[in-house]
């Protein structure tokens, strides 16, 4: 979990709007795993560890449902400590009869599963780092199938007992408008560096050399509009820095280059080309 903790830039919660707090509540504990932290009438922080807020969940007024073919979340990423934890969790899945995805990212090995929202959901654990293939700055990522056997090949686990409490929010994957403005943002403004380019459809860029903290496309099309504000999907984002010279240096880059920042009940908000929202917070 080294690049999640200081001096890495990394993504530490994600903000979700949703269309019926109860419904998705009592699928975040019973399928996914979290634990709530703190809950109103209209919006509930989930924890992995019990004092850590990794993803809140909100029902705006006059909701309505998840617009298609817009910005916003493509999928949030929870990163298991354990591949002994993918496996359990595989078999939670399969034990409640839930549907899911799965690939093979070389660095990782990945689930994926939608909420009752349709908000894309990746639930994996890495590889260690020293298998990773880098080569021109780029790391190797693919899509190959998961090898099921090998993963639960350990037997019988553990029963399921929810999220790991060293469970992290591995990365963000965000539908974008264009690539040209949200690579500058995301690099010049906000510092992270390109490792690797998926043709002219998608970016991965990280921090520390990871093998990504975001993922960035244009699957929804070139020029795709900003979801209403009362719709299902993304809030937005948090940004853990790890000190003040690096937010203040991060602020004055974003101004440099034109980007929206701004502060906003006494916290930092930058929003990307898209109409992404990102906090900035030490």
């Amino acid at each position: 979990m080294s690049f999640h903790r200081e001096p890495i830039t990394f993504v530490g919660q994600v903000n979700l709007k949703v269309q019926n707090l109860e419904h998705s509540i009592a699928f975040y504990q019973e399928i996914i795993g979290f634990k709530v932290l703190e809950q109103t009438e209209r919006k509930a922080n989930l924890t992995a560890d019990g004092k850590t807020v990794l993803l809140s969940i909100e029902q705006p007024n006059n909701v309505l449902s998840k617009q298609e073919r817009t910005t916003g979340l493509y999928h949030f990423a929870l990163l298991l400590p354990k591949r002994s934890d993918l496996a359990k969790i595989v078999q939670h899945f399969m034990e409640t009869g839930v549907r899911f995805g799965s690939s093979d990212h070389l660095v990782s090995e990945a689930l994926y599963l939608t909420d009752p929202d349709g908000n894309g959901i990746e639930i994996y654990i890495d590889r260690e780092p020293s298998e990773w293939v880098w080569s021109n700055g780029e790391v190797e990522m693919a899509v190959d199938p998961l090898n099921f056997p090998d993963l639960l090949s350990g037997g019988k686990q553990q029963s399921w007992r929810g999220l790991p409490a060293d469970t992290v929010m591995g990365h963000i994957h965000l539908h974008v408008s264009e690539l040209k403005k949200t690579e500058e943002f995301y690099t010049k403004g906000l510092g992270f560096e390109v490792v690797n380019r998926f043709g002219t459809q998608a970016l991965f860029i990280s921090d520390g050399k990871y093998h990504h903290h975001i993922g960035l496309n244009t699957w929804n099309g070139i020029g795709a509009p900003t979801p209403s504000p009362n719709s299902v999907g993304l809030e937005s984002f948090t940004l853990i820095l790890p000190n003040e010279e690096k937010k203040n240096k991060i602020i004055a880059q974003l101004n440099k280059i034109g980007a929206s920042v701004f502060e906003e009940k006494g916290s930092i908000v930058a929003t990307d080309p898209s109409g992404n929202r990102i906090y900035l917070r030490v």
